[in-house]
């Protein structure tokens, strides 16, 4: 198997999963504890790629430049900063404290 066919039929597999959310009807959604839980989904789902792209390395952890970055990010966050002066800041003292390192 070739990796345009892997690439192939992962695209196919990706659209009949979208589809056949369609198909599911919307008052399955509508209890409390569903709602919520889909409201949170999205959220949960980038908290967990933040984490995993700022402390892994293939298949090592570590702490690095990446790490000062979102601690900046989140310290602008917290102050209501905009979010393009956040990415940009975070961005930059990655990148400042890559330059540094040897």
């Amino acid at each position: 198997m070739t990796l345009w066919t892997i690439v192939l039929a992962a695209s196919v597999a990706c659209l009949g999963l979208k589809l056949l959310g369609y198909a599911i009807p919307p008052r399955l959604f509508e209890p409390p504890p569903i709602r919520r839980s889909t409201e949170l989904l999205p959220a949960a789902l980038l908290a967990g790629l933040i984490v995993t792209q700022t402390f892994s390395s293939g298949q090592q952890l570590e702490a690095d430049a990446r790490l000062a970055g979102l601690g900046v990010a989140a310290v602008l966050y917290a102050v209501r900063a905009p979010f393009l002066v956040a990415v940009v800041s975070a961005a930059a003292v990655t990148a400042l404290l890559r330059l540094v390192q040897p």
